[in-house]
């Protein structure tokens, strides 16, 4: 079965919808393959990087509403093992992160990269609207590193990245994570494993059935 995974890198509910998906998958039986659609939050180019926080209280009503909202994330994502610091993490516009994420994909690095892009927005404080920053990150992950950057200074993936995106809209992707199981049906938000394994198994017998 073929999972397409509906995110963006800054998106926290994405890293942790991930996280249950894997744990999902780790009580299925069945072969799957992950693939990796992009989508962007907030597609605003962003002119300096600036914390998060200070972003998301303009956005939402103050800087003590904005971390809240953040707390009670937080503790949803200590809750499957994952680090999101808050206060560490800068406003970035994230189509450069999706065009490496499509390189690491050439290469079969999809799955490191999108999660060490996660881990350097949530966790490390990493701008992750960075060239230079995602180099670095994609040369942990094994990537190489003049290849990476000759990529990133080109147009090469930019015109696809972008198709892309308007494609996911054009699909009626409103929010991520959105899981579409094999082509056809979705489940959207970070729903808990036992609710992905659920609909893992129907779809499967649905397939099966047709």
């Amino acid at each position: 079965m073929e999972i397409e995974i509906y995110a963006d890198v800054v998106c926290p509910w994405c890293w942790i919808g991930k996280r249950r998906l894997e744990q999902a998958l780790e009580s299925y039986d069945g072969e799957v393959t992950v693939r990796y659609r992009p989508f962007q939050l907030d597609p605003t180019p962003v002119t300096e990087p600036r914390p998060l926080v200070e972003a998301m209280g303009a956005k939402f009503g103050g800087r003590e509403r904005a971390e809240a909202m953040f707390a009670q994330v937080s503790q949803v994502a200590a809750g499957v093992g994952l680090d999101m610091r808050f206060d560490r993490a800068m406003h970035s516009n994230t189509f450069e992160a999706h065009r490496l994420i499509r390189f690491a994909t050439e290469r079969g690095r999809a799955a490191e990269m999108i999660d060490a892009l996660y881990r350097a927005h949530f966790t490390d404080g990493i701008d992750v609207g960075s060239k230079d920053a995602l180099v670095k990150l994609a040369a942990e992950v094994g990537l190489d590193e003049a290849e990476t950057r000759e990529y990133l200074d080109s147009n090469v993936g930019r015109r696809e990245v972008a198709a892309d995106l308007a494609a996911a809209h054009q699909l009626g992707v409103t929010s991520v994570p959105t899981f579409v199981l094999a082509g056809k049906y979705a489940v959207t938000g970070a729903q808990e494993p036992e609710t992905l394994l659920a609909a893992l198994r129907e779809v499967e017998q649905r397939e099966s059935a047709a």
